[in-house]
């Protein structure tokens, strides 16, 4: 049977290869003209330990995996019950393991799926250098179609420093996986498709978050490394030499962010990377930057909270930290990716806002998108450049003002060293000339003009993702935000191909609101979920304060690491509706 999509799982423990036997499949997947989303799982440990590789291969493009998985493949079952949640199974699904290691755990079985034996240590043994994941790939790449061609020209290109004897061992494992699978049950298949015509990108939404603030202009990155933003650093820190930039790692997120203001001061766009408990670390230091407006980029890839929380699960609950966080009235900016693709476009864009304004940035991820993997159309370029507007030196006989009152709130700001223009730049109040004030009329006339640069900016059509089904758009919505928009996109096909009407909004810019643009998407519309992944629905909260919603709205938020399901969401849509005939 061939199907649009192929969903699967690879469990196994530290040193089984499952996060490598997943690459391959994914890159193979590319080969062969696939789309692909790759996601993993693991416990807290600094290194090794369980871990599970969850995949779903497609003709079109995919952004969220589906309500089940087809194929639990596993290498063996050391602490699986740790994922059996995360990997719904139903009577359709199969679950392959090796006898070596026994039954499958009872966790595993609720659904009642089908179970089938592979000797994959046994298979690999008969081959010198053999390994199980391989064997594993072999009977994987068989069962859902896969060319082994494919599989051939990634073996090769990822084993070559290792040598031919190694290319060679793969491969002969892999060719004892495809046929030991003859004897497998079967699950269903992708249709081969021609060779993409379009180049396409294996990336992860962290390497894509680095590429952004590349393209906006960053050249400077002090960061502490902390789960599961590392690898943003990881690939900056290369990547931003390239291109005569430097990145420092920090002695913690209080120095992080302190350096990128200096730098930032200095003329140089500069950003940091972290999580919710650096965010948090981070806050005084940003109600700073709003003080003194220096334009700077915060990447805060989401995990689980409170406190260390969950640090390799996902999560949406930093929103509130991220809008309201900082003491006092500080006007920043908050956006927010909503694909693994769209980190690269939005972060982008953060450091254009930042720049452009003068202002700090917040850009929100999460782990389910930052180390997540996927096979997307290469992205287009843009043309999102950070330019701030700089002083040019002084006129003998006027004083500098580097906080001048401008209408739209902008003041052109000075490069040290530039002749003349010597200001205090802190986080007193200040008068246009950056000198402390305690008058009102002083406070009153910063506050304005903090707030107006940003209320006052054209965000144009960017602040949100909006999308109407096939069929049109209806009188039902479904808004939502961040990682929640991939499944929340497929539970919108899903009701198109049954006859339903609905739109679909993603917001990218989370603040400040657009009150007048939301009432335009909005128009028309009668009923709308609002899909989060928050315990206490604080995106949900946040549009009930600053928005005027349908009045029949519900709300669609459970706290990480589950993530959502296109049918989960589906099913509410088709509630709220039934519940309105």
């Amino acid at each position: 049977m061939t199907v649009k999509s192929v969903s699967l799982v690879i469990a196994g423990s530290g040193g089984a290869g499952v996060v490598t036997a997943g690459s391959l499949l994914l890159e193979a997947a590319a080969q062969a003209g696939w789309y692909a989303l790759m996601s993993r799982s693991s416990g807290p440990q600094i290194r090794g330990g369980e871990a599970a590789a969850m995949l779903r291969f497609a003709t079109e493009p995919v952004m969220s995996h589906d309500d089940s998985f087809h194929l639990l493949m596993a290498i063996d079952w050391e602490n699986i019950n740790r994922f059996s949640a995360e990997i719904p199974l139903v009577a359709e699904s199969l679950i392959v393991g090796d006898p070596a290691h026994g039954d499958a755990p009872a966790a595993l079985l609720s659904g009642k799926p089908r179970q089938a034996a592979l000797p994959m240590v046994a298979l690999a043994e008969r081959i010198e250098n053999g390994r199980p994941n391989m064997v594993a790939l072999g009977a994987i790449a068989a069962m859902i179609g896969l060319p082994p061609e494919a599989m051939q020209a990634v073996v090769e290109r990822n084993l070559k420093r290792k040598g031919q004897a190694a290319i060679d061992a793969s491969m002969a494992a892999f060719h004892a996986g495809i046929a030991a699978a003859v004897d497998l049950p079967a699950i269903p298949k992708l249709p081969a498709v021609a060779a993409a015509a379009n180049p396409r990108w294996s990336i992860t939404g962290n390497e894509a978050t680095g590429l952004g603030v590349i393209r906006g202009g960053v050249r400077f990155v002090a960061a502490y490394p902390i789960t599961p933003a590392t690898e943003v650093l990881e690939w900056l820190a290369p990547s931003l030499a390239k291109v005569g930039g430097m990145l420092v790692q920090a002695e913690d997120e209080l120095a992080s962010i302190n350096q990128i203001i200096g730098a930032s001061y200095g003329g140089v766009p500069a950003m940091t990377a972290t999580s919710g408990p650096g965010l948090s670390l981070m806050i005084e230091s940003l109600g700073l930057a709003v003080a003194a407006e220096v334009p700077l980029v915060v990447v805060d890839v989401m995990r689980v909270g409170p406190s260390t929380g969950i640090a390799t699960k996902s999560e949406q609950s930093d929103l509130n930290i991220a809008v309201y966080g900082l003491h006092g009235d500080a006007p920043h900016v908050v956006v927010a990716a909503n694909s693994v693709a769209d980190c690269l476009f939005t972060t982008q864009w953060a450091v254009h806002l930042a720049e452009a304004m003068q202002v700090p940035t917040l850009v929100l991820t999460d782990q389910a998108m930052g180390q997540a993997r996927a096979i997307v159309p290469k992205p287009a370029e843009l043309a999102f450049i950070g330019q701030r507007l700089t002083a040019p030196a002084a006129v003998e006989g006027q004083r500098y003002k580097r906080y001048a009152v401008t209408a739209s709130g902008v003041s052109p700001m000075a490069i040290p060293g530039t002749p003349g223009l010597t200001h205090t730049a802190d986080g007193l109040e200040h008068n246009e000339f950056g000198t402390p004030s305690s008058q009102a009329s002083d406070h009153q006339a910063q506050m304005d003009k903090r707030q107006r640069k940003i209320s006052q900016f054209n965000y144009g059509d960017h602040w949100a993702d909006i999308e109407d089904s096939e069929v049109g758009a209806g009188d039902t919505a479904i808004i939502t935000w961040g990682s929640a928009t991939g499944p929340a996109r497929e539970a919108l096909q899903r009701y198109s191909a049954a006859g339903g009407k609905a739109r679909l909004l993603s917001l990218r810019l989370i603040a400040p609101v657009q009150p007048e643009k939301m009432a335009e998407a909005l128009r028309g519309i009668e009923r709308a979920v609002v899909v989060e992944q928050s315990h206490s629905g604080q995106f949900y909260r946040m549009l009930r304060a600053f928005y005027d919603l349908p009045a029949k709205t519900v709300s669609l938020h459970q706290g990480g690491p589950l993530p959502f399901g296109p049918q989960q969401i589906l099913d509410q849509l088709n509630q709220l509706n039934a519940g309105s005939a």
